[in-house]
């Protein structure tokens, strides 16, 4: 496995790596994020063929300081259970702690077993009574 930070000059990479987003990437919005010097894109190899991503963008505010938020972790089903989440979350806490931050957060289903295990094994803990509320535009 090779896990790769993503950076500026980095766009023909993540396009190649579309098939683990929602959806393709659009051009203009993987230069903005790349060019971002809060926002983390790694994306892990195996071979040449993109098996895994891990997304974080930290966020700081004025009493707190900075956490990393992450904002979406994928790896292809080919490509589960070999440890490449947890290897991606592993690398992404260490730049969270390269950067300073002093924690790392993140937001998934109840039911996405798979997602809690990962994040679980790789020292997340759960908070009770949380509620997420969005607003679409």
């Amino acid at each position: 496995m090779d896990i790769r930070v993503m950076g500026p000059g980095d766009a023909v990479s993540v396009a190649d790596a579309s098939h683990l987003f929602d959806g393709p990437a659009h051009p203009d919005a993987t230069e903005r994020f790349l060019s971002e010097p809060g926002h983390h894109l790694v994306i892990a190899y195996e071979g040449d063929h993109p098996a895994g991503f891990i997304s974080g963008v930290e966020m700081t505010h004025p009493d707190k300081g900075t956490e990393m938020f992450v904002y979406e972790l994928g790896v292809d089903e080919p490509f589960r259970k070999m440890g490449i989440g947890l290897a991606l979350i592993e690398r992404l806490k260490s730049i969270a702690v390269e950067r300073g931050c002093f924690g790392m957060w993140v937001l998934t289903d109840e039911g996405n077993a798979a997602a809690l295990a990962t994040y679980q094994s790789a020292g997340g803990k759960g908070e009770s009574g949380q509620v997420v509320l969005e607003w679409t535009f």
